[in-house]
């Protein structure tokens, strides 16, 4: 996909017991600002400002079931009221690997998204699924 050029966003960062934290207006609470957290933060920015999708469309850090597991998926935008595109973030010094694409094609299993996007913020790779395959696509596609 394209680099991502992030919008400017007057984030709120706090120090908490030597730790900042970093208010997350989605979740609606501080949270505590870790690299990927940084990240996250960076890529919703980009998709409500750049891209346009509705804030009130989109989920983060939500808690699934996969199998006997609990796990929590990074982003989900919905669209009438189905998972639309899954995202799956990490911090800037991890690469995007087989183990990245392995974590979302499990949280695909569940949640059955139309679009798969994985991010460390540097690098950016999504894919459309149709017919059952992968399809690799050069842009965030319009949310209309």
């Amino acid at each position: 996909m394209e680099d991502l050029v992030y919008p400017t966003y007057p984030f709120k960062i706090k120090p908490v017991k030597g730790k900042d934290q970093l208010y997350d207006p989605f979740r609606q609470r501080w949270v505590i600002l870790t690299p990927e957290e940084w990240v996250r933060q960076n890529i919703l920015q980009y998709l409500v400002q750049v891209c346009k999708y509705p804030s009130s469309m989109i989920a983060v850090e939500k808690t699934i079931k996969l199998g006997e597991l609990n796990k929590r998926f990074d982003i989900v935008i919905y669209k009438q009221a189905a998972p639309w595109m899954i995202i799956e973030c990490k911090e800037a010094k991890v690469a995007i690997s087989e183990k990245t694409i392995g974590q979302i094609l499990q949280y695909q299993q569940v949640m059955v998204a139309e679009y798969l996007v994985v991010s460390n913020g540097h690098e950016t790779y999504g894919a459309k699924i149709a017919s059952g395959k992968l399809h690799s696509m050069q842009n965030f596609p319009d949310y209309l």
